[in-house]
Formats: structure tokens, C-alpha cells, sequence
């Protein structure tokens, strides 16, 4: 599916869920709950626009189940690609929709982040995430569905 702009795509709120394996921890996982875009990217057409991104639930690990959650900031580039940045101001990933599917690699550390989401429908969004590092051997597969 083509996007025309990812910020403009992505605004709304999604039911999210994820399934996590750790192979380190030889632990497999799980985090259910809610992914919230907001933001008007016409408000600020001076910046680009721009979006928060949070997502709240429960993660839960064997028999452990704790509230979890996260926020990002969300900025328009040029041409209607965006960049996901920590609350912090510090880039995360850009992320590109416009074709229906972005692959990154983003580095923290010593660790390597490789991230490929794709766009199934309006309603439809999957992430997989590839986990590796010193202290850090994971996947996460996150289904985003569209609600209202």
C-alpha cells in the first residue's frame, strides 16, 4: 500500500500487539495495549509538523505481567517521510511509509537496532524488530490495527 505522508498516516490510535522472543533470557513475551498518535501536522507548518507517539499496556513474561510503556516524538521530513526522536530531542529512526515499507538499521551503542515495518491496509501495520548486542539478543513483532 503507498502512503503519501507518514505522519498524516499514522495519526490516530491503534491497538497494538507484540510478541517478543528473548534469546538471551531464553524467555518469550508479550505486551498488549494501546498505540496513540497525536498531533496536527498543520499546526506547525514551520517545523514540518510534528506528532507524539505513545503506547501503554501490559508487557508480561512468564507468570509477570507489569504496566509498561513509551513516547516518541514524531517529526515531518521533507517529502513526507518522519523522524522518530526520543522525548529527549535525540533522533531514534526515520521512518518512511511512502512506499509501504521502510527498513532501518539504528545503532545504540554497542547495539544494533534492525527495524523493517510495513503497511498491509489503512487499517494494518507491522514492525519486526531484530535485536542484537553485548547484552541484547532479541525479536519483537508488533501488529498495529487501526481503531475507530
Amino acid at each position: 500500500m503507498e502512503v503519501v505522508d507518514t505522519l498524516s498516516f499514522l495519526l490516530g490510535t491503534w491497538g497494538l500487539a507484540r510478541s517478543i522472543e528473548d534469546r538471551r533470557a531464553d524467555a518469550l513475551g508479550s505486551f498488549r495495549g494501546l498505540a496513540t498518535v497525536a498531533g496536527a501536522p498543520e499546526d506547525a507548518p514551520e517545523r514540518g509538523g510534528w506528532g507524539h507517539y505513545q503506547e501503554s499496556g501490559e508487557l508480561r513474561f512468564g507468570s509477570r505481567t507489569v504496566p509498561a510503556w513509551r513516547r516518541l516524538e514524531i517529526r515531518r521530513q521533507v517529502g513526507g517521510a518522519a523522524m522518530l526522536l526520543f522525548l529527549d530531542g535525540r533522533p531514534f529512526v526515520d521512518l518512511d511509509l511512502r512506499d509501504g515499507e521502510c527498513r532501518r538499521v539504528h545503532r545504540c551503542g554497542a547495539d544494533r537496532y534492525e527495524i523493517t515495518t510495513v503497511v498491509r491496509s489503512g487499517a494494518l501495520v507491522e514492525e519486526h524488530w531484530r535485536v542484537r548486542g553485548p547484552t541484547k539478543d532479541y525479536e519483537a513483532t508488533t501488529t498495529l490495527t487501526r481503531l475507530g
